[in-house]
């Protein structure tokens, strides 16, 4: 499977400045590319292929452009997948938005679709970070935090400013590593009031990242401190990511089999009554959790399942009676007798979907 690894840089004054460079030729070749497919098509109605506009790049590196081959090949093949996307929407009837100029301090990145060894082969075996520094072709060793050893057949590297600071992202192709088998279940209802209930009863709590920052980010705001507001920003989205990887690993660690809810997030947005609603939905970031929850499930074996949450909340876990219920009410309380935690309810619903699609009959006495 894939995985991505993804380490904070620290490049000295010399070599931010030759990453910076490197953005903004970049940034000058995409542009060059898409008025060349641009121009061709209005003047000739024909396409240009990716293969002629990478003999664009090597010609223009051939002219003294001093950026590595490889990277140049990667600007070609985003404007690619550009056209193809628009291509693509026009012709399913949707809002085809043709693909647009980058202005100055747009383009934030620069990709090595293939790493090479000292013999300038692609490499299939590892990439090791060595005395806390990785070599970046054509810009020389950088110092990275977190060396460690990036495991698997490497497929790309990526450098990406952010905030005035500098990411390097490497994914690779990996085995499945199997960790401990485990027989248990869990079900997992995801909410608002509570960040997640799974279950056996256990409760994440809501750490609401946004809430915590949202004094800080409103007076940034209203000084219109556009530095002072993205950190805050980027602290918020760190926060989210830390908080879902160890949910997700605590999750997979523990459970065999792993069932959730299959939501449509955007929708759950666009319908949301209010604004206040829409933020807190956009803040606790089930889609992220989900997301990792899943990859890594599948990193370790594990089995996952995708289940529709319609009703799960309103079926009585023990009976299956149904029964309407406002948002506001959060104790299921059924004709059979059951009186039990709404979201809990909710959970144990999913898990028994879950089972039953695996083994086609309903599991029984799931939860106690």
């Amino acid at each position: 499977m894939t995985r991505t690894y993804k380490f904070r840089l620290y490049p000295t004054k010399a070599q931010r400045r030759m990453m910076l460079s490197t953005l903004e030729s970049c940034r000058v070749v995409y542009n060059t590319l898409l008025e060349n497919r641009k121009t061709r098509w209005e003047q000739e109605k024909k396409p240009t292929s990716l293969y002629e506009q990478n003999k664009q790049t090597t010609e223009m590196r051939q002219s003294g452009l001093n950026v590595h081959s490889q990277v140049l090949y990667d600007v070609a093949r985003r404007i690619d997948l550009a056209f193809n996307s628009f291509f693509r929407r026009v012709k399913s009837g949707g809002k085809p938005g043709f693909p647009r100029f980058k202005a100055k301090g747009r383009y934030n990145s620069f990709t090595y679709p293939q790493i090479t060894n000292n013999q300038g082969r692609a490499t299939a075996t590892r990439l090791r970070i060595e005395n806390g520094r990785i070599q970046l072709p054509k810009i020389g060793p950088v110092k990275v935090r977190g060396a460690r050893l990036v495991e698997g057949m490497v497929k790309n590297m990526s450098v990406k400013t952010s905030n005035e600071k500098w990411y390097v992202t490497i994914v690779s192709v990996n085995t499945i590593k199997k960790i401990p088998m485990s027989n248990m279940s869990v079900g997992i209802d995801v909410g608002l009031s509570q960040f997640a209930t799974l279950s056996d009863g256990t409760k994440i709590a809501n750490p609401r990242f946004f809430k915590q920052e949202e004094k800080a980010l409103k007076k940034a705001q209203r000084k219109r401190k556009r530095k002072a507001t993205a950190r805050i920003h980027e602290r918020i989205v760190n926060k989210r990511h830390n908080f879902c990887h160890q949910e997700s690993r605590r999750i997979v660690n523990e459970f065999g089999i792993i069932a959730f809810e299959d939501l449509t997030i955007n929708n759950m947005i666009e319908n949301a009554p209010h604004k206040n609603r829409r933020k807190s939905i956009n803040d606790v970031a089930w889609g992220m959790f989900l997301s990792q929850l899943a990859y890594k499930a599948e990193e370790a074996g594990r089995t996952t399942i995708a289940v529709n949450p319609a009703y799960t909340s309103q079926t009585c876990r023990k009976c299956g009676q149904r029964k309407q219920m406002p948002l506001s009410v959060r104790v299921f309380e059924c004709a059979c007798g059951e009186v039990v935690d709404r979201d809990l309810n909710a959970a144990c619903n999913i898990l028994r979907l879950g089972l039953q699609s695996l083994s086609g009959n309903a599991h029984e006495a799931l939860c106690n």
